[in-house]
């Protein structure tokens, strides 16, 4: 099923585990298609369930099939907290999923813990334009922005993407590719976070919705649209060069018409 734009597919499925199902092929064959044609892939995580409905991507058959190798892992958004913590996207990523694959600890970036939110988000962007100087990452020809292969996100029922939250300043950002928030509506509330520019310079996004908490907020972004005077969602501004397609299970999409 399309939705507005030609390159935005919504794509339900019956259970969250048919979601798992559906994300991990769809992941591998994009880390194939990307790693034959450029050598390596980009990929973009985000906390949440996220990294558990990622769990197929460590079973056979891609747990072998997969060239972990050529993958370079980046966070969305990350919690200013030790990488230890329980609060960090970083552990929870390398918990279920990182430590189960052999993707090489170079080309794993993790914020440094030790800063300030602003120091944090400083150094994620100087090492992003690092990156950009040695040609691991392209700029987007159109944008001028790091153009990231796959980013896998996330929303909140606020309608959240990354720690860019409705009612913050942060998702209006322009100019910055990382930029930090001290006052998260969802603790805790040190983080930093990409920004929409930068999101939206992504080759392939999926966005990865599951749960009946969350169907009002999927209808909104993807059905019925806002109710008048309210402020947009979030969600409804990832909009990336290549392609988005939303993993809906059954519940999240229930009140999808």
């Amino acid at each position: 099923m399309a939705h507005g734009k030609s390159k935005t597919t919504i794509l339900k499925f019956d259970s969250e585990e048919d979601v798992a199902v559906a994300l991990a092929k769809y992941t591998a064959d994009l880390s194939e298609k990307y790693i034959r044609e450029k050598g390596s892939i980009s990929v973009v995580l985000s906390g949440g369930s996220l990294i558990d409905t990622m769990r197929k991507l460590v079973e056979s058959p891609y747990k072998e099939s997969v060239d972990w190798s050529k993958w370079l892992i980046f966070w969305v958004d990350e919690r200013v907290v030790p990488l230890t913590s329980d609060d960090s996207n970083y552990k929870l990523a390398y918990d279920g999923f990182l430590s189960k694959v052999p993707i090489p600890s170079s080309n794993i970036y993790a914020i440094n813990d030790k800063l300030s939110p602003e120091g944090a988000a400083n150094d994620y962007e100087v090492r992003l334009k690092h990156l950009v100087e040695s040609k691991i990452i392209p700029l987007s020809n159109a944008s001028g922005f790091p153009k990231f292969d796959l980013m896998l996100l996330g929303m909140g029922p606020d309608g959240h993407v990354a720690s860019l939250f409705p009612n913050r300043p942060q998702r209006h950002e322009k100019k910055r590719w990382v930029t930090f928030i001290t006052d998260s509506p969802k603790p805790p509330p040190p983080r930093i976070t990409f920004t929409f520019p930068v999101i939206n310079s992504s080759s392939d996004i999926a966005m990865v919705v599951t749960g009946a908490e969350l169907a009002d907020t999927v209808n909104i972004a993807l059905g019925d649209g806002l109710p008048p005077d309210s402020i947009p969602l979030p969600s409804m501004e990832v909009s990336p060069e290549g392609e988005l397609k939303w993993f809906l299970d059954k519940d999240a999409a229930s009140k999808l018409k």
